[in-house]
């Protein structure tokens, strides 16, 4: 399910902050508002999703997590997680030198312009461009909990969210309470995969590795879960053929 060569360097990362249309009072509390006015060619949220696969989009975001630096080809690129004030964008091997890679922290404001493209359910913006701008940001958990089994899950793709009070269930037979790997073929350093219930549904959720390692809490965590544990957690809704959140804290209730 990799779709990424080998990463050079890998960082962790994490964000915090409720979007405007969910949680404008917790973003005014913090001090932290992002700006809601775009700049000229610019698309709104809501015009993005509209936007029909393989078109040209030009977008105004915030980094909320980078996944790893790497060359292709002689070029550097990285993946990024990132989110404005209505919804979120995943940037997909966007081209960036070493040094941009390193100015891109957490918060900051780029205006991009790539290709709207789609991925086993994925929607992400790949062959992109961009510029940093004056602005920073940073999104607070949304708890989508209540929205796991609704339809409307889909229409938070990509945010930082949160689940709360959620059951580890056995990965097979054996009990297992995670894998190394989608099919147990992995080894420590690989994707983190394991089963967390909620109101009678199962679910598979993912510390993917290139984001979060194996030197990581959130890693650790996982490591030491047991068939059973109530947990709440934070990450970001990945998508690949259906929910698949890349999980960045577990907390053992």
């Amino acid at each position: 399910m990799k779709r990424t060569a080998k990463i050079v360097v890998s960082v962790i990362l994490m964000a915090a902050m409720a979007v405007s249309a969910f949680g404008c009072k917790k973003t005014e509390e913090n001090g932290n508002t992002p700006d809601t006015k775009k700049g000229e060619g610019v698309m709104t949220y809501a015009e993005y999703s509209a936007a029909a696969l393989d078109s040209e989009v030009t977008i105004e975001t915030y980094i909320q997590a980078k996944q790893g630096w790497w060359e292709n080809d002689g070029v550097g690129v990285a993946t990024f997680y990132t989110q404005d004030a209505d919804g979120a964008y995943f940037l997909y091997n966007m081209p960036c030198t070493s040094d941009e890679y390193d100015k891109l922290s957490v918060g900051t404001k780029i205006k991009v312009t790539g290709f709207k493209s789609e991925w086993s359910g994925e929607v992400e913006i790949i062959d992109a461009t961009f510029v940093i701008e004056d602005g920073n940001y940073v999104a607070a958990p949304l708890d989508v909990t209540d929205k796991l089994a609704s339809d409307d899950l889909i229409n938070y793709q990509n945010m930082f969210v949160s689940f709360k009070g959620m059951t580890v269930e056995a990965m097979d037979d054996t009990g297992a309470a995670f894998f190394y790997s989608w099919d147990n073929s992995g080894s420590q350093g690989d994707d983190l995969y394991f089963k967390v219930s909620s109101n009678g549904q199962t679910y598979t959720f993912t510390v993917e590795s290139y984001l979060t390692g194996s030197d990581t809490a959130v890693y650790k965590a996982v490591e030491g879960l047991s068939v059973g544990d109530t947990v709440d957690m934070e990450g970001f809704l990945y998508w690949y053929e259906g929910v698949n959140p890349h999980i960045t804290n577990v907390t053992v209730k």
